[in-house]
């Protein structure tokens, strides 16, 4: 089995979460990976790649928000087309239209070489609720950023993405073709 299958493999295990007890196997896919496939989003249909909803399958950090379990969803819906991005925490199964945390962010694919990272500016931030007949429910509040913030996206292919972060985390992602980004992503 290749490298990439057996990442997959890893990511896709249930419950959710599960691939973090093989911490160690992750990192070495996913520096195998790095070598044999890196990502330029420079190259014709990288950014439509890149669009739609990825889902956090495994990540290096220990913070709460960038958590992997089996009752969450944690969630990243880029669409550079708009220059848009939102990170959304929200339960899993039935309850999730129902009441989730978000973080919008303006994205844009830096010009220098190698194109692989994603600068990203926090905007707002908070919960959001159901959607009703009129409008969704929510309470965002503007997010102060007081740092670069930024993503190398290293690996990407229809089905994963590897990136790490500007304070040295590394995550792999999933797409969810079962969820609409145009319903997700706030107007």
């Amino acid at each position: 089995m290749d490298e990439r299958q057996a990442l997959l493999t890893l990511l896709r295990q249930e419950p959710r979460g599960a691939a973090n007890r093989q911490g160690g196997q992750v990192r070495q896919l996913i520096g195998a990976l790095e070598r044999a496939m890196p990502a330029d989003l420079a190259a014709p249909g990288a950014l439509e790649r890149l669009e739609g909803v990825w889902e956090l399958r495994w990540s290096s950090s220990n913070q709460p928000y960038l958590a992997v379990a089996p009752w969450l969803e944690n969630l990243q819906l880029l669409a550079p087309s708009r220059g848009r991005g939102m990170n959304l925490l929200r339960l899993a199964g039935p309850l999730a239209p129902l009441a989730s945390i978000a973080v919008e962010a303006s994205i844009a694919v830096d010009d220098s070489a190698p194109r692989q990272r994603v600068q990203v500016r926090f905007q707002r931030g908070g919960w959001l609720g159901p959607s009703l007949p009129m409008a969704r429910l929510q309470a965002l509040r503007t997010v102060r950023q007081s740092f670069p913030a930024w993503l190398d996206i290293t690996v990407l292919d229809d089905e994963l993405r590897v990136c790490r972060g500007n304070a040295g985390t590394l995550f792999a992602l999933l797409r969810r073709p079962d969820l609409n980004l145009q319903e997700l992503l706030l107007p």
